[in-house]
């Protein structure tokens, strides 16, 4: 299985679910991973967080059921991250990711809302690696007091809920602010119209997992797209 405190030699490529047929799940996700897919990135929303309500605990049992060897990249769009950490872990994820924006900004009381530091240490406990991402809009000073501590960090290129959104290349710049503050165990993952073209982009900014979705399952000749992706760092 994938070890993702390993630098990788080429950009990952995680096949993100939200866009392969769901009435074949099991045989979509086998067929990316077979043809050459690192990971899979199962997109979790809540309706609140993210305009749109997506998977649940459920779509991972079943993914490991039927995956037992693949990487689970669960990406938490939703506002309380941590009421899901103990279930995600039992249920077979291995890297839990939730947004910054759905934390307790630093020294304020906000009811309801998650402290970072703890979560990103509950995760670990849980015994999954740990993410944050940050939406398009947010600066990524936020993400400072953190890094150290993540697995990986993942930069929205679109604006959460939907697949096949048009990249944004306005986040290009603190995506490469944040490649040079995390170390060479941290991975840094962009998610949001990554295609062939747009991925060049991303991996000249230190990104080295890319989330591909419409692109990929929608591709008459997924192998090929893949190798395409594999290849945008050079």
């Amino acid at each position: 299985m994938l070890d993702p405190t390993l630098q990788p030699d080429h950009p990952l490529v995680a096949a993100s679910i939200l866009s392969a047929d769901f009435g074949r799940m099991a045989e979509e996700c086998r067929d990316v991973l077979d043809k050459g897919a690192d990971l899979l990135h199962v997109d979790v929303m809540d309706g609140h967080f993210a305009s749109n309500l997506t998977m649940s605990v459920d779509m991972i049992r079943a993914l490991r059921r039927h995956l037992p060897d693949a990487f689970l990249d669960v990406h938490l769009m939703v506002e309380h991250p941590g009421d899901y950490v103990d279930e995600y872990a039992q249920a077979g994820a291995n890297l839990f990711s939730f947004h910054l924006e759905a934390c307790r900004p630093t020294g304020r009381e906000v009811d309801g809302a998650q402290d970072a530091a703890t979560l990103i240490e509950r995760i670990h406990t849980a015994g999954m690696h740990a993410g944050m991402a940050i939406n398009p809009p947010t600066p990524s000073d936020g993400l400072e007091p953190y890094l150290d501590r993540l697995d990986l960090v993942l930069v929205m290129s679109v604006h959460p809920g939907r697949s096949g959104q048009k990249f944004m290349p306005e986040v290009l710049d603190k995506t490469y602010r944040l490649r040079q503050r995390i170390g060479a165990q941290t991975r840094l993952e962009m998610d949001g119209g990554l295609n062939p073209t747009t991925a060049p982009r991303a991996t000249a900014a230190g990104v080295d997992v890319l989330v591909t979705a419409s692109a990929l399952f929608g591709a008459d000749d997924r192998e090929a797209m893949i190798r395409q992706l594999h290849a945008s760092a050079s």
